[in-house]
């Protein structure tokens, strides 16, 4: 018997791989024949997908539980449960802290979840998802888990080891999404580049990557989280091969100073790092990078940060992030404590995204004149909003383009020339 008694609202917090999950609950509850709805006012049961990757993520999902509890306690909700990877790391700790959540759910218990609410879970929908991102893009996870050994990270104890997706199941999502209207594919996973060594006995990222880009229906096909260290060469052959690789690649660094990437077991050195990104831009000319950075790590002096400062003028980085390092449980460097204060964290955030500020300007700069192709995703004012294919969504740069007086729609992907340029935005013709 169904425990719902009206409709149910997801609530997805964190990264683009919890967007993919809550789009598979999603898709479930709807053949379920549960009715669903985007907006806690309207819902009867909340389920709240949350993040634990650092401090301020936990915040937030820890006070977005609260407040669903809170309308729980006032009778706008029924129920309220909480799935992802805070309930799956600390699902203990919350019950004794939140009793008022009617159960917690890790992040591989779908199935649990269905269950619970009075559904079964149909195994032969494995890699339908109702999509939640813009109709034009939609992320692709190829794995789950990581089996790299860094010490600042916890993803491997609410995701476990890698465990690489089996290409045909791949491929099968992606004409599921190619039919619903996806032009562009964003390749995630906590480590992509580590995908098929697990099943296959080798990294077989190039070889999954030409597969998507051979699918017709598809404009783009982007790389995320690629792991720098053992970066498989092959994937450049395709950059170089396949126009519908997009020239842009994620390769979060996360440092560069040698004695912090020891200690972050990070497995690869500057001049390791340095080498391998002259050798993208070797083979990939026009390759916009872009790359995270952690500062606040525990032996991290102010010489390291120079180090860090001094690696960014030099590589130069199309984009790029910061976070502040975030000490956690049970991670191996825990027990290095956490000796930089917050303040000098974010003095250090804010100082490496100055250097970055004019950098990007740079860069932006050069891509003047430049001819490219961008898909258009809104309207401000008299402008068309779009990205060009050296852009991620909600990460990166956005386009604003002057109309040409054809009819354009949301979507649609169109020729145009790059005429301006700020530090975190491009302006365009269409051609």
């Amino acid at each position: 018997m169904k425990t719902q008694t009206g409709k149910i609202a997801i609530i997805t917090l964190g990264c683009a791989k919890n967007t993919v999950d809550s789009e598979a609950l999603y898709s479930q509850l709807l053949t379920n024949d549960f009715a669903l709805t985007d907006s806690i006012d309207e819902a009867d049961i909340a389920i709240v997908n949350t993040c634990g990757f650092i401090d301020a993520a936990k915040r937030q999902s820890v006070d977005t539980i609260l407040s669903a509890v809170q309308r729980k306690s006032e009778g706008q909700l029924e129920k309220v449960f909480v799935m992802g990877c805070l309930s799956e790391r600390y699902s203990r700790d919350l019950a004794k802290e939140i009793p008022e959540v009617d159960r917690f759910f890790g992040t591989n218990q779908l199935p649990d979840i269905l269950e619970e609410l009075g559904g079964k879970y149909k195994y032969e929908l494995l890699g339908e998802r109702e999509v939640s991102t813009p109709h034009h893009y939609a992320y692709l996870k190829i794995s789950e888990g990581c089996d790299n050994p860094c010490s600042f990270c916890a993803i491997p104890l609410m995701r476990g080891g890698h465990v690489s997706k089996p290409a045909e199941q791949v491929m099968d999502e992606t004409m599921r999404l190619t039919a619903k209207g996806v032009k562009e594919l964003i390749v995630i996973g906590q480590d992509t580049t580590y995908y098929g060594l697990d099943r296959y006995g080798e990294r077989k990222l190039a070889s999954l990557l030409e597969s998507l880009a051979s699918v017709k229906e598809l404009e783009w096909v982007r790389l995320m989280y690629a792991f720098p260290s053992k970066f498989p060469q092959d994937v450049l052959r395709v950059f170089a091969e396949q126009p519908k690789l997009c020239r842009y690649l994620d390769m979060p660094v996360q440092h560069a100073s040698d004695a912090v990437l020891k200690s972050m077991r990070r497995g690869i050195t500057r001049r390791a790092t340095e080498e391998l990104i002259t050798t993208v831009r070797a083979a990939v000319p026009d390759i916009a990078l872009r790359t995270t950075l952690i500062v606040g790590y525990p032996n991290e002096t102010e010489k390291e940060f120079e180090e860090l400062v001094q690696f960014v003028r030099d590589v130069r980085f199309d984009r790029l992030g910061v976070f502040t390092y975030s000490q956690e449980d049970q991670t191996a460097a825990f027990g290095l404590g956490d000796p930089v204060p917050a303040e000098e964290k974010e003095r250090r955030k804010e100082h490496l995204m100055e250097v970055q500020r004019s950098i990007s300007l740079e860069r932006n700069e050069e891509r003047i004149g430049r001819r490219t192709r961008a898909v258009v995703e809104r309207t401000e004012g008299e402008h068309l909003v779009g990205r060009t294919e050296w852009d991620a969504p909600e990460v990166d740069n956005e386009i604003f383009i002057v109309p040409s007086g054809r009819p354009v729609r949301i979507g649609d992907f169109v020729e145009l020339t790059v005429t301006d340029a700020t530090e975190f935005d491009l302006y365009g013709d269409i051609i």
